[in-house]
């Protein structure tokens, strides 16, 4: 055990004393503070193999640990989000007087291009859905989370932490807590709810089939206001792992779908708005997203989509298009636009 006076246990005290503050200050989910809590033990341990006390920072350490995490092939996100993470932490030991300098000042990572993430055509949705077997409890489960992941574009923490108090199925809206507990109300399309419909009589019948002695009970802990929404055989809440691997089962079928993701349902989400002309603001808001820039990410594939639509239709852009005919001007007229 680390000695709590010795540098390690400086470091772990006023790393778990800011992960603290976060999470009452900010109100970070267990997701996050477990990312950060990463993040800075990584960057804690660098410290440590060189070591370097945390009243010694400055921006040679600093840099030095950016081009270990380079040196150890950390892709440019990795490293910006790790960057991030050390920078709100020495913001905090400023604020507690641990440092009275910013080692991170002016400190940037060359721009990057962002990848763009991989999505699926709606028709691709279409076969993903037909491949549910939706004659058992489990199928009709698994369509109505497939239904609301592609027609919500909820995370999948998001997904399967939904209870039955958070769906209003008569006004077709979900009440989803997203990043930071942060409620955001998103609508329910009509596939969702019939799936969900579906799903939630398939289960009261499981219920009612069960020995009298359970029927016994005024409510049945699975239909509870505050009981998950999608849970397994057990009667337990969906894990993102359960959903994971449902997912994989039933791409399994298609070669082409194999690669996907449950985050694949979410960007198929946002894409396929843009594409059919959504507010760019109303997708950023049904995702949750703090910062706009996030989701303009996905005009970038909407632009894709319309340079597409632009070389099949347009005349000009197509091979077998008309040639210009020499000698003569374009028949709208010749003055600049």
């Amino acid at each position: 055990m680390a000695d709590e006076k010795g540098p390690a246990g400086e470091w772990d005290r006023l790393i778990d004393q800011y992960l603290i503050r976060q999470t009452v200050e900010r109100g970070l989910s267990r997701n996050s503070l477990e990312a950060y809590a990463r993040d800075l033990k990584d960057f804690q341990n660098f410290c440590g193999r060189h070591h370097i006390a945390v009243k010694d920072l400055d921006r040679r350490v600093i840099t030095a640990y950016l081009e270990d995490l380079a040196a150890r092939m950390f892709a440019a996100a990795s490293q910006r989000r790790r960057l991030a993470a050390v920078r709100g932490f020495v913001r905090d030991l400023i604020e507690q007087g641990v440092l009275d300098h910013d080692p991170c000042r002016s400190l940037k990572l060359r721009p990057h291009e962002r990848a763009l993430p991989r999505t699926l055509s709606p028709k691709d949705i279409e076969l993903l859905l037909e491949a549910i077997d939706g004659r058992t409890l489990r199928g009709l489960r698994d369509r109505a989370m497939l239904e609301v992941a592609y027609g919500c574009g909820l995370r999948v923490s998001e997904l399967v932490g939904l209870r039955l108090d958070q769906v209003d199925l008569a006004a077709k809206v979900l009440i989803v807590f997203g990043k930071g507990g942060k409620e955001r109300v998103v609508p329910l399309g009509a596939a969702a709810v019939r799936a969900i419909t579906t799903y939630l009589a398939a289960r009261r019948k499981m219920v009612q089939a069960r020995a009298p002695a359970d029927r016994g009970r005024k409510t049945d802990p699975v239909l509870r206001p505050t009981s998950a929404l999608f849970i397994t055989r057990l009667g337990r809440p969906m894990t993102r792992q359960g959903f994971f691997k449902a997912l994989k089962g039933w791409a399994a079928s298609d070669e082409r779908l194999s690669w996907i993701t449950p985050h694949t349902l979410r960007h198929c989400f946002a894409t396929h708005l843009l594409e059919g002309g959504a507010d760019l603001r109303a997708v950023q808001e049904m995702l949750g997203h703090s910062d706009i820039s996030t989701t303009q990410l996905y005009t970038h594939l909407s632009r894709a989509q319309l340079r597409k639509v632009h070389r099949t239709y347009h005349p000009r852009s197509r091979s077998s298009g008309l040639k210009p005919v020499p000698g003569h001007s374009c028949p709208t007229g010749g003055g600049r636009e």
